[in-house]
């Protein structure tokens, strides 16, 4: 990685001027693309970008010298950050508090770029309004044995399938890796556990429709070379990483909204912060313009499955154990009851 001359820049951004050290200082491998092409690339999709995360908390995840070091999540802002900074108290799973930075303007993601933050992982709800989570988030996750081609494309297939069905409007977009995300803007009216037991009824219904493609297995023992949809990333305090973030890959890699339409002819690693500037003013924002909607007809799929028998996932580990949970252990490891003789 090339060493930085100390050049600086000061960004002029939302009424505020943000002083970007080390400009100069490569990032990026692939393209040579440096600390300064990070920030102009997130001023050039600034207006998409707001759209997308513009007021929600964020997790800064930081890479102090470029895509490939070593990096280290933050939550907490620093105590030194500037008066003009906007946050937001957010909470662990054990309840464990923190000032978490708000994407409140283009400023905000300046300063945070200068401190090594690359791409943002991003509340599924508004600092302003805590309690209810507006976005869904279905994530088409990779297994070994899989890749986008053969197996992400035709599950994002799936998923639009029975989201028409139910007369909810999908937003599909790259991962910035080799997944895809799917998000459902939805009316402030429901928190993240009734999201996330949409998320489940919908990752259960993706796998009986498409079963040897699409599974909602949670041990990784079960899942085969079948693409997981990881109902977990809609938990409580969960963060999922942003539309329009740039990821830590030597190709500078961009987490991209894209048309349903586009997905067969796309490939993730030729979306990157190189190419956004022609995307956008051929494709634009295709996020653009869709209304939050009612929850309801997933959760009819919920209450459909709980009518049947079937009774809630398994949660990740860090979470307090749940009233109607299965058992939190591994199939293969799950101590079987002694037979009668």
């Amino acid at each position: 990685m090339a060493k930085s001359s100390g050049e600086e820049r000061v960004y002029e951004l939302a009424g505020q001027s943000v002083r970007v050290t080390s400009t100069d200082k490569v990032f990026f491998a692939e393209r040579g693309e440096t600390k300064g092409d990070l920030v102009d690339h997130y001023v050039r999709v600034g207006e998409p970008l707001l759209r997308a995360m513009g007021g929600r908390p964020v997790l800064m995840q930081r890479f102090p010298n470029g895509a490939e070091g070593s990096s280290f999540f933050q939550k907490r802002v620093p105590k030194d950050a500037p008066p003009w900074l906007q946050t937001a108290v957010v909470s662990t799973p054990n309840g464990t508090t923190s000032d978490a930075l708000v994407i409140a303007d283009l400023a905000h993601v300046a300063w945070a770029v200068n401190l090594g933050c690359i791409g943002f992982h991003v509340w599924p709800s508004l600092a302003a309004d805590p309690e209810h989570a507006d976005e869904l988030r279905i994530d088409l996750d990779p297994q070994p044995g899989t890749d986008f081609v053969r197996h992400i494309r035709p599950a994002a297939r799936v998923v639009r399938e029975l989201l028409d069905e139910v007369g909810v409007v999908g937003l599909p977009k790259t991962t910035g890796n080799r997944g895809l995300h799917i998000y459902v803007r939805l009316e402030p009216r429901w928190d993240s556990y009734q999201v996330r037991s949409a998320a489940v009824a919908v990752a259960r219904e993706l796998e009986r429709r498409a079963p040897t493609l699409l599974t909602a297995a949670w041990w990784k023992e079960e899942r085969g070379e079948r693409i997981f949809v990881d109902f977990n990333q809609n938990a409580p305090h969960k963060t999922v990483f942003g539309a329009w973030s740039v990821r830590a890959r030597p190709g500078a890699q961009v987490s991209t909204p894209l048309t349903w339409d586009e997905i067969d002819d796309v490939h993730p690693d030729e979306l990157t912060m190189a190419s956004m500037a022609t995307r956008l003013s051929t494709v634009g924002d295709p996020w653009e313009g869709v209304a939050p909607q009612s929850l309801e007809p997933l959760l009819e799929m919920h209450e459909r499955d709980r009518a049947a028998g079937l009774h809630d996932a398994p949660w990740p580990p860090v979470y307090p154990k749940q009233p109607d949970e299965p058992p939190r252990v591994a199939p293969s490891r799950a101590k079987k009851k002694p037979t009668a003789e």
